[in-house]
């Protein structure tokens, strides 16, 4: 019976250390999920020869358990013990070697009531499993020798006592009850029942996982994904000296208390610039007059702004006043010719000099019922172009004109491609800006020379040449023009 239970130890032994050496295995507790016991073990039996529960008497053994954590609440557990029990009475004695492999479940305390990490964590166990015993004696003189493998039920308490996270101590007292009744040689009572006291020592295994590799365990770390490098905490948080919620690594300010859309960094005036940053920090201003006010919204604080009552929308300079591009005085969002200068009566617009008028005064005349511009016009259609450069915010006004020959609606239609065709001459010249190029067609309402229609053609050739044009009329860009 000895080999055998020789033989059963060593087994144990070595299945536990294989479970042990797995490098898959953490320890006995959320991080690390697997513990090993050590611990001493003694029997106390109660038997027909008697109740030694009380006794102080013991006999020792050892044992060796391997748990793993299942939830806050159980763990599981694999317990293998060996250890001897004697008694004696009357003429009847025993003398037995018990050796125990169960499983069972470990009720926690602590990971709900306590804390999982608390200094004393009782807990209550049940389990069950096999006995092997063998067992020598006499029963009224008559000796007897017996070896047996029987079921045996165990339910016990105990209190863990936690060092540090791998190494704890623990004491633990199980009731078990056996399926045999033969161990003190006396069978036809009760089943033979044991005290177990185990007390010894417990070593977590593995390492807890860190995946941030700040140096918390993931089940301590309230803030897991912390860049790599950055200090923390005991929480596992980032560092943040000045309590405002945005931490030291990406606290612009971090000796002072802020806001975390300014990086950290304080904003007295809370203007959305941060004092760091803001010429003016006892006033609210805006970001682009850096912190400081700008009354009329111009992007020029007040403090730099001559103008500081320009209407919303205009564009100033960097004085705050309104633009004045031509320098005639007044300012572009009045100046009705803002790129040329010109009195302030006028709008700002040059009054167009005399030869600028007697060159309006010209005409480009067209061969009968065409709509082409002649070869010997285009030097005055050039004139013009140099006068739209020299008046470039003026518009210029070409009017189209028929003879009396045709239909009115034929004649309307020759006279709006006349002007057109100006216009696309003047365009090809180079005329900046062709919009301010308006053209219009008369017809043959507006004829300069008065012709007798009932005269043949040939004797008012002359006449209705001279109507047969396009002139011209050049004034401000308000088309104050002359439609009519």
């Amino acid at each position: 019976m000895r080999t055998r239970l020789t033989k059963f130890s060593a087994i144990a032994f070595v299945l536990v250390f294989l479970l042990s050496a797995n490098t898959a295995l953490f320890a006995q507790n959320a991080d690390r999920r697997t513990n090993i016991q050590i611990y001493g073990s003694a029997l106390q039996y109660k038997g027909e020869l008697g109740n030694q529960f009380f006794e102080k008497d013991l006999e020792w053994g050892g044992g060796l358990s391997l748990n793993r954590y299942l939830s806050p609440s159980f763990d599981a557990g694999l317990h293998l013990t060996y250890g001897g029990a004697d008694a004696v009475n009357g003429a009847s004695s025993m003398d037995a070697n018990i050796g125990t492999a169960l499983l069972g479940i470990r009720l926690k305390m602590y990971g709900t009531i306590l804390k999982e990490d608390a200094l004393i964590g009782p807990y209550l166990a049940v389990g069950g499993g096999l006995a092997f015993g063998q067992a020598d004696g006499s029963v009224n003189g008559t000796n007897y020798d017996d070896d047996f493998t029987t079921s045996a039920l165990m339910g016990g308490a105990g209190i863990r006592l936690r060092f540090s996270d791998v190494v704890s101590a623990f004491v633990q007292t199980n009731y078990i009850l056996t399926g045999n009744d033969g161990f003190d040689g006396q069978k036809g009572g009760d089943n033979d029942r044991f005290l177990q006291h185990n007390f010894g020592l417990g070593f977590n295994l593995g390492k807890a996982t860190d995946t941030d590799m700040d140096g918390v365990s993931d089940r301590r770390d309230k803030c897991p994904d912390t860049p790599t490098g950055v200090q923390v905490d005991k929480d596992g948080c980032p560092i943040d000296t000045d309590g405002d919620g945005v931490a030291d690594y990406q606290d612009q300010c971090p000796t002072e208390a802020g806001v975390a859309n300014l990086q950290g960094c304080p904003d007295k005036d809370g203007d959305g610039v941060a004092d760091k940053d803001d010429q003016c920090p006892d006033e609210a201003g805006t970001a682009a007059t850096q912190g400081c006010p700008d009354s009329d919204g111009d992007g020029v604080a007040d403090r730099d702004d001559k103008c500081p009552d320009t209407p919303a929308g205009v564009q100033t300079g960097p004085d705050g006043c309104p633009v004045d591009s031509d320098g005639d005085g007044v300012p572009d969002n009045e100046d009705i010719c803002p790129n040329s200068a010109g009195p302030a009566d006028k709008g700002g617009c040059p009054e167009l000099d005399a030869a600028t008028l007697k060159l309006l005064e010209e005409k480009v005349r067209f061969e009968f019922d065409r709509a082409r511009v002649q070869e010997g016009y285009k030097q005055l259609l050039d004139s013009i172009v140099v006068v739209l450069e020299k008046y470039p915010d003026h518009v210029l006004l070409i009017k189209g004109h028929a003879d009396h020959i045709g239909t009115q609606e034929y004649n309307q239609a020759l006279s709006e491609r006349r002007a057109q065709a100006v216009k696309d001459y003047l365009v090809e010249r180079g005329v900046q800006n062709p919009d301010r190029l308006v053209t219009k067609g008369y017809g043959e309402t507006q004829p300069l020379v008065k012709v007798n229609e009932r005269l043949s053609k040939r004797r008012t050739e002359s006449a209705r040449a001279k109507n047969r044009r396009v002139g011209f009329e050049l004034d401000t860009p308000d088309m104050k023009l002359n439609m009519d």
